[in-house]
């Protein structure tokens, strides 16, 4: 895949609701991270978008509708946090799933949590990779739920 590139999963035709799917961004510029995260909640019914990194996720962002983001705090071409900053900035309605795996080569020194720096900045929920299917979908259904909660309370 290219850099920048953007992937929208094809919508699924067994769904029987008369509700369109979730729509799901996942930016991380692991293809493999992607694909897992993708075909789980394809599975579950969810509709996914992948864009493997960050630029293309903010043009995913300009272009389309979505009712989550899972963003990774770490990827090449933005800094960090700047990352979970952004997204949230520019969409600050969508709950946004930080997830990190970076580690420290020395074992021995304290890590920053930077999970719990991502909340601070605005993610509704984080991640540490490598996490579990039910995880993930644990951190996403609570993240709809939280989401369609506030917005029957809004009106």
């Amino acid at each position: 895949m290219r850099h920048g590139a953007m992937i929208e999963s094809p919508k699924r035709e067994t769904q029987t609701t008369t509700e369109s799917p979730r729509h799901i961004l996942v930016v991380d510029d692991d293809p493999m991270v992607c694909m897992a995260i993708e075909i789980y909640l394809q599975r579950n019914n969810f509709r996914v978008t992948i864009a493997d990194g960050g630029e293309a996720g903010l043009l995913a962002l300009e272009h389309e509708q979505f009712d989550l983001m899972i963003v990774d705090i770490f990827m090449p071409h933005m800094r960090g946090f700047d990352s979970i900053r952004i997204f949230h900035d520019r969409a600050p309605a969508i709950p946004l799933i930080a997830m990190s795996g970076y580690a420290f080569a020395d074992l021995n020194s304290p890590a920053p949590d930077f999970l719990r720096m991502a909340l601070e900045l605005g993610a509704a929920r984080c991640l540490r990779k490598p996490f579990t299917p039910v995880a993930l979908l644990a951190a996403v259904k609570d993240c709809l739920a939280e989401r369609h909660a506030a917005a029957a309370r809004l009106g």
